[in-house]
């Protein structure tokens, strides 16, 4: 009976089994009529499901993510209020046009360094799918359109909305730019995924990510600083000439029509919606241009080796360093420092807050030299723990370790990896801190107090990575400790922390007593002691280390593999 019931072909071979149905109308035994169904409810239901049924996969995330949206729920409703307050503010209209074009700012960069954050919306999953570029465009913008950022920044839009909002014409027109100002920072944000997906989805797009903190930790200190001389410029008026322009960008020019026509302007608001109606068209064009381009184009996981093969490089850093165990040890814990992203992650952090807190607050007046020693400080922090780094792969370096020689050439090539960036990166700090303040007399005594600081740390750091190590999970992002391990983390870093602060001791004293005594002409001796007192510090903790690795090599092996 198979030959009287045929398969029914559909008359387009790109419309998806999955949006067709069987029309209720009596069909002959031969043939079946097919009706397509939108893709826009589909994807609208399908990202509902998603985030319901990851809730459901554990309690700790359901509870981070109504936490989460409760947050941003609290955050958005008094930001509404306070731009409903500010309505009638004769600078109203430059706060809300910049912040928009904030708003926007951080949809479009927002992809770039948390690729993670919607993986219900990754287009590669549709690429086996024959589904037609325009109209799942329209369809992954409306299931865009649900979760927790596009109800932040739709509170955000209608705030700014009422605060420049004046007559019944503004009001209209707000109805019109409010969707807009959301539609085109959603639109950017996938726009900007979709072109960059290949590159999100990869080694280099995980290692992009790790910028995320250096970004986010800059932009905090230069918000600070812009708000320190935004009230030392007389206020909001101070931003009138960037919000001039702003205005003609979009989606900032869509706000910017609203104030427009509270002026009266009316030509200058058409203009100004035109510019972001054409923006939103562009985005989608390119998102449009993206999906096909994605869909169709083979990547280069799927083009075989062509050309010649690739030449090695002629400059090769190992060659620089020592030969023997010292030399292969440090190239691996660089290695480490640029290949492994968790390193990566914590040196990348380290370097960022080394070097914000002491310049920002240098060009804020508020700091001294002193604050530079704060590069040492955060950058000696990664010698703590320095076999957890390792994970599982620790048992290839404990069979290399036979005695108490093996593990102090071991732990002495680790701190002459780190060495190798930390001393010229703590110098170059203190420098930058000496040259922004002027205080060129106190750049040696700084430069002293660092160093021996850095070699503190080195000697502390030595000491508890032997006495309590830990386990680095490396199936998760977001911990840094295996479960279980927490209070041996915190003993490891707090409790090396204050070893290395009574260690630093006697140079700090040496440093007080010089400016107590009025013998400020030879402060420039501590730069020469402390560097000394540093050297001698960390070779003491090296060597006070070595004999308890070497007998605590099965327990360490075990501590790190935990995770």
């Amino acid at each position: 009976m198979a030959e009287n019931n045929p398969a029914p072909i559909a008359s387009d071979p790109l419309t998806p089994a999955s949006s067709a149905s069987v029309s209720s109308a009596p069909a002959s035994p031969t043939s079946v009529s097919l009706t397509p169904v939108s893709l826009t409810p589909v994807f609208v239901r399908l990202k509902l499901s998603l985030l319901r049924n990851g809730l459901r996969q554990s309690s700790g995330r359901a509870v981070a993510y109504i936490a989460s949206a409760v947050i941003a729920l609290l955050l958005a409703a008094a930001q509404l209020l306070s731009l409903f307050l500010l309505r009638g503010n004769a600078h109203a209209g430059t706060l809300v046009v910049l912040l928009t074009a904030l708003l926007a700012l951080g949809w479009a960069v927002m992809p770039l360094f948390f690729p993670g954050g919607d993986e219900t919306l990754d287009p590669t999953r549709l690429v086996m799918l024959p589904l037609r570029p325009r109209p799942l465009v329209g369809a992954l913008l409306a299931a865009s359109l649900v979760g927790i950022g596009p109800l932040f920044t739709l509170c955000l839009a209608v705030g700014s909305a009422a605060a420049t909002a004046q007559g019944a014409a503004a009001v209209a027109v707000s109805v019109l730019a409010v969707p807009l100002v959301l539609l085109v920072c959603v639109a950017l944000a996938r726009a900007v995924a979709t072109a960059n997906i290949r590159l999100l989805t990869s080694r280099k797009g995980r290692d992009l990510a790790v910028l995320s903190g250096l970004v986010i930790a800059v932009g905090i200190q230069v918000v600070n600083f812009g708000v320190r001389r935004l009230g030392e410029a007389g206020g909001l008026a101070a931003l009138d000439p960037a919000a001039r322009v702003v205005r003609w960008l979009p989606p900032a020019s869509a706000m910017g029509a609203v104030e427009s026509v509270s002026e009266g302007a009316y030509g200058r608001a058409v203009a100004q919606l035109l510019l972001t109606v054409a923006a939103l068209a562009a985005l989608l064009y390119a998102w449009q241009r993206s999906l096909v381009k994605l869909m169709t184009a083979p990547d280069g996981s799927t083009l075989a080796a062509a050309g010649p093969a690739r030449k090695e490089s002629v400059w090769q850093p190992g060659r620089l360093l020592p030969e023997g165990r010292t030399g292969t040890v440090m190239l691996r814990s660089l290695r480490y420092v640029w290949r492994d992203p968790k390193t990566k992650a914590a040196w990348v952090t380290s370097l960022a807050i080394g070097l914000i807190v002491p310049l920002f607050n240098a060009l804020q007046g508020t700091g001294t030299i002193y604050f530079a020693c704060f590069a040492a400080g955060m950058l000696g922090i990664q010698m703590y723990n320095q076999f957890g780094q390792d994970t599982s792969a620790f048992w290839m370096v404990a069979l290399t370790i036979s005695s108490t020689r093996d593990a102090y050439l071991e732990l002495r090539a680790r701190a002459l990896a780190l060495l190798v960036i930390t001393l010229p990166y703590s110098a170059v700090v203190t420098v930058a801190t000496a040259a922004l303040l002027g205080d060129w007399r106190a750049l040696p005594e700084a430069l002293g107090l660092s160093f021996a600081l850095l070699g503190a740390m080195l000697a502390t750091g030595a000491v508890a990575s032997a006495r309590f190590p830990y386990s680095i999970p490396q199936d998760s992002g977001y911990k840094n400790v295996a479960p279980g391990q927490a209070g041996l983390a915190w003993i490891s870093i707090f409790g090396g922390m204050l070893g290395a602060a009574l260690l630093c001791a006697p140079v700090l004293a040496l440093a007080i007593w010089v400016h107590v005594s009025g013998a400020d002409e030879w402060a420039w001796l501590l730069l020469p002691a402390g560097a000394v007192y540093g050297a001698l510090a960390a070779a003491g903790g090296l060597r006070l280390a070595a004999p308890r690795t070497a007998a605590r090599l099965p327990e360490i092996l075990t501590a790190v593999s935990k995770g």
